[in-house]
Formats: C-alpha cells, sequence, structure tokens
C-alpha cells in the first residue's frame, strides 16, 4: 500500500519539456479547481456536522409511533424502526467520524514525521531502531492492528479505535519523510548551511518543510479517507463503535432489514461517506515537491 507514495517521494522531479509548458499550467489550474469544489463539499459536510447536532433533536429519543416514517418536510431523511430522527444521527454520526479521524491523521502524521526526520537526520543506530519498529507494523495488516487494539478496549471503546487506527497510519508517514528527507538532507544547499553554521531551525524551515508540505498534505488527504472507511467497516460489521451510538457504519447496518420498506435509511449514511471520500481525495496536493 506504500509502494507508489514511496516511490513518487523519493523518484525525482521531472522537468517537463519547454513545448509542455502550456499543458502543463493547465494541469494546475484544472488541479485547482478540483481542490476549490473539493474544499467547498467538506466546508458543507463540516457544517452540517457540527451545526446539526445543535439544532437537531436526541439522536438517541425513540417514537415508536412513528416507525419508518417517510421523509417529510419536518423530518427529511425521515424515522428509522425505533422512531428515531435519521437526519439527527446522520448529523452526529458525520461528525464523530470527520473528529475522530482528524485525531487519527493528526496523531500518526506528527508521531510519523518526528520519526521520519529523526531517523534521516542522525542514522545509525537510530535509524536501524525505527526502521525495525517500522518493518515490525508493516508485516501486519492496517485492519489487523485496529481489531487487535480494539480488541484489549471492551463496549466500543472510542479511545481504543483512536489509538488502533493512529497505530495503524503512523508508518505511511515514516516511510516516505525518512526517504525524501534522507534526499534533502543530503543535498548541496544542506551542506551549504551546515558548513554556515545556519543551524537545524533554518534547515527545517528553509529545505525540509516546503519539500515535505506536499507529501504530507497528500497523505493527510488519504490518512482521512482511510479512517473514515475503516472506521465504517468495523461499526458495518459491529466490531467498532456499538449501538445506540450514531455512526454510519451501524446506521448501513442497523437499516438492511427495511431496505424495501425505507430505502432512504440506508442511502443517507453511504451517501455521506461516498461524498467525504470523494471530498478528501479532491484535496490531494499535486504540487511537485521543491
Amino acid at each position: 500500500m506504500t509502494s507508489p507514495v514511496l516511490e513518487a517521494a523519493v523518484a525525482p522531479s521531472p522537468v517537463p519539456p519547454a513545448g509542455r509548458a502550456r499543458p502543463v499550467r493547465t494541469t494546475r489550474r484544472h488541479g485547482r479547481v478540483v481542490r476549490g469544489v473539493a474544499a467547498g463539499g467538506l466546508l458543507a459536510l463540516a457544517g452540517f456536522a457540527l451545526l446539526g447536532p445543535l439544532v437537531l433533536p436526541d439522536p438517541a429519543a425513540q417514537d415508536l409511533g412513528r416507525f419508518l416514517e417517510p421523509p417529510s418536510l419536518a423530518e427529511p431523511l425521515g424515522r428509522d424502526d425505533y422512531g428515531r430522527s435519521v437526519v439527527s444521527r446522520l448529523a452526529h454520526a458525520t461528525r464523530l467520524s470527520l473528529l475522530l479521524a482528524a485525531g487519527c491523521v493528526a496523531t500518526a502524521l506528527l508521531l510519523g514525521t518526528v520519526a521520519g526526520v529523526l531517523a534521516a537526520w542522525r542514522g545509525g543506530w537510530v535509524d536501524t531502531a525505527l526502521r525495525s519498529v517500522s518493518e515490525a507494523f508493516v508485516a501486519l495488516p492496517a485492519l489487523l492492528v485496529v481489531l487487535l487494539v480494539s480488541a484489549l478496549a471492551t463496549g466500543g471503546s472510542l479511545w481504543a479505535l483512536y489509538l488502533g487506527l493512529a497505530l495503524a497510519q503512523w508508518v505511511e508517514y515514516f516511510r516516505v519523510v525518512r526517504a525524501r528527507a534522507g534526499l534533502v538532507l543530503g543535498s548541496p544547499a544542506v551542506e551549504a548551511a551546515g558548513l554556515l553554521r545556519l543551524g537545524p531551525v533554518h534547515v527545517v524551515r528553509r529545505h525540509l518543510w516546503p519539500d515535505l508540505r506536499p507529501l504530507l498534505t497528500t497523505l493527510a488527504s488519504l490518512g482521512m479517507v482511510t479512517s473514515v472507511l475503516a472506521m465504517s467497516t468495523l461499526g458495518f460489521v459491529k466490531v467498532g463503535l456499538q449501538p445506540p451510538r450514531a455512526e454510519l457504519g451501524l446506521m448501513v447496518t442497523e437499516s438492511f432489514p427495511f431496505y424495501d420498506v425505507a430505502p432512504w435509511m440506508p442511502v443517507a449514511p453511504v451517501a455521506v461517506l461516498f461524498l467525504l471520500t470523494l471530498c478528501f481525495l479532491g484535496l490531494r496536493s499535486d504540487e511537485d515537491p521543491a
């Protein structure tokens, strides 16, 4: 899973011929448009997730007299089999997915980036030790790491799910950052900075961060997609978070027995998952590393 990104990170930046300058500019302009549309869609979903729980009814409030009530102006997505508001549960589930995924990605990015730069900068036994730990994680499937950590906690603990997803992702950042930072730190510009005694802060600010930023942006976007889909997959098979918590995967599972009489129930969480995936993939940076 890491090979294409790793190869792209260590490969030298291609130099386009002079005759292809216009297509490159056109591609970058299209890329900016796609990222703008993706950012707009993501802001809309984030607004729904953050503001919805403040104005919508309690997602756990049951009203059995409104069993499988169809969509209406008062309830745009109808009611589920317990008479709970589907749009309210959808807002809470979207907020949970975004916040938990953001926490997992931030933790994995910080841990993997610091470890990768440290391994490339110090080398020797530090590099050997960190690389050995990362290879142990690579040998295990990411979903298995999440399941192992989740199994240590009972009752669908949020902290166990957060820890498992963060541990499953940090190795991606470590391997990419270590490979790219090794090239940057060995460049003539960094050697000149060392001869001039400009210090590590200058090297990080002027050389490492501008080179790593596009890669980290792309990895973070993919990490958000991975976290949201992994969380929903675990909820779908009832291994992750447990009912009655509102979660996208759980909502899909709970709606399946009624898909023929209430098709709006599975469509809503699947549509949110689809839109979140499209928006985060659209945010990927096509900026060439310096």
